[in-house]
């Protein structure tokens, strides 16, 4: 799981939401709310640097105590596939040829906003020699 340290400040009855390692902010009127429209903020980044071809940055480790943004698991799995094909200069036409699949298929697995089929990511990554794996975790429990 990737999570994004954030810092969180209180402003004018807002709170401001700044992420660490990425150009990303939002904010809203209580924290909650405010670290769920990061997901959306963080989301939105990680696609702008998709479109303009640059690696997207690994989480630093967060402060003690630090508040964090986690990635949803799906779009875990597209930075991988996005971050491992630049590394290996793989471009979306040779990942279609190494998967057999049409130019369309490939934006949309690669697309932050799309709900991609696991089963294709598992595909695509095994394509530039990755393995996607999935573990679920109890959830800490809320309000202690």
């Amino acid at each position: 799981m990737l999570r994004y340290p954030v810092s969180l400040t209180t402003e004018g009855g807002h709170v401001l939401v700044d992420f660490l390692d990425l150009p990303a902010h939002t904010y809203a009127d209580d924290e909650d709310e405010a670290l769920a429209r990061a997901v959306d903020a963080l989301t939105t980044m990680i696609g702008a640097y998709m479109r303009q071809r640059q690696p997207i940055p690994a989480p630093s480790a967060p402060g003690r105590g630090a508040r964090t943004v986690p990635l949803p698991p799906l779009l875990v799995a597209k930075v991988e596939l996005y971050n491992t094909m630049l590394a290996q200069r793989v471009n979306k036409a040779e990942l279609g040829r190494r998967l057999r699949w049409h130019l369309p298929q490939i934006d949309r697995v690669l697309d932050v906003r799309h709900a991609s089929r696991l089963d294709q990511l598992e595909q695509a990554l095994a394509a530039v020699g990755k393995r996607l794996e999935l573990h679920v975790v109890e959830e800490a429990a809320r309000g202690r």
